[in-house]
């Protein structure tokens, strides 16, 4: 039985726990104002990466351990899906929304109709564009923005003492998603004032290992080598460990050493990723941390008894670099 059988099983169990007058109780997921269990719908964008597959898992675990009853939807990278699956929570009655939105816009009609239905809603992960912020409650995930920024401190400090040019291919993540915008702003915010440092390419690769793997392999055939026209490439930037894995795959293809001859900096930190670190092909791993289903459940219930919450909550998040003791690093559960 693959995940996705798996995690629409429990899904749909825990959504015949919460329709049947039998359900048993639990305190710590209790409703403050009804005294009845929290149930929760749970949009997710899919299972593109071993983050997000964690990241899926982080909030069933943490839904359970807190009593509270979750109605999981894996929209399979449609927003069509998701905007179909917060339909259905608010026909549920729900006591709170959470999801994560694949791209910032075009959410205000549903967000409209939750609120008309009371609903709280949560945005997790990455954030949206609104014409009204009261239509949803809160954000937890990471900061994009300054994940961009650790990216490029790194590479200020590995470069200090050389003078440039030093080109840069930017790798990006799903287009108008806000993850890939914010990561781009705050790698460009801090190396702005570097004009030894510039970004020579810049292309979306969506998030995923075969993408990453394909625009790699379509440069370097297209150009003879990892360059730009005529301006070779001395640093790969890439959104996310699924498609750093993938240029790693095209890079060893065709010959070039990846950490050595080429610079790559990535973000997520997954344990593949981390052993690639060790390796000494990957130089620098910027954190983006999947385990917010406890902190997620904490806001879940603060909201469900109407208390209000931070508008914004970031996870704590760190970066590893190849001049760390890397031997220190813990196994990952992704």
């Amino acid at each position: 039985m693959n995940v996705k059988n798996i995690l629409n099983g429990i899904a749909l169990c825990m959504l015949l726990m919460a329709l049947c007058p039998c359900a048993c109780k639990n305190k710590d997921g209790e409703s403050s104002s009804s005294g009845a269990q929290i149930l929760m719908g749970f949009s997710q964008i899919g299972a593109e990466s071993a983050w997000r597959k964690r990241n899926t898992q982080s909030v069933l675990e943490a839904a359970e351990q807190n009593g509270i009853q979750l109605i999981f939807d894996d929209a399979e990278q449609k927003q069509a899906n998701q905007l179909k699956a917060i339909r259905s929570f608010i026909v549920y009655r729900v006591d709170v929304i959470a999801f994560v939105p694949i791209v910032e816009d075009g959410w205000d009609n549903v967000l409209r109709e939750a609120k008309e239905a009371h609903i709280p809603v949560l945005i997790v992960d990455r954030k949206i564009k609104t014409s009204d912020e009261s239509l949803y409650a809160g954000y937890i995930g990471e900061d994009s923005i300054e994940e961009g920024r650790k990216a490029a401190r790194f590479l200020l400090q590995k470069y200090e003492d050389v003078r440039g040019p030093l080109n840069i291919m930017e790798i990006t993540g799903t287009v108008h998603s806000s993850v890939a915008r914010e990561r781009s702003a705050g790698f460009r915010e801090v190396l702005n004032g570097y004009p030894k440092f510039s970004i020579v390419y810049s292309e979306s690769a969506d998030f995923l290992r075969s993408r990453g793997q394909e625009v790699t392999e379509q440069i370097i055939q297209f150009n003879g080598a990892l360059k730009i026209g005529s301006k070779p490439v001395h640093i790969i930037f890439s959104h996310n460990d699924a498609m750093t894995l993938g240029l790693l795959d095209a890079l060893n293809h065709h010959n070039i050493n990846a950490g050595t001859d080429v610079t790559i900096v990535s973000i997520d930190a997954e344990q593949k990723a981390i052993n690639a670190l060790k390796d000494g092909r990957i130089n620098c791993e910027i954190e983006c941390n999947p385990e917010l289903g406890p902190e997620l459940m904490r806001l879940v219930k603060t909201i469900a008894n109407r208390n209000t919450i931070p508008k914004f909550t970031y996870i704590k998040e760190q970066a590893f670099t190849e001049t760390d003791d890397l031997s220190a690093i813990g196994i990952r559960k992704y």
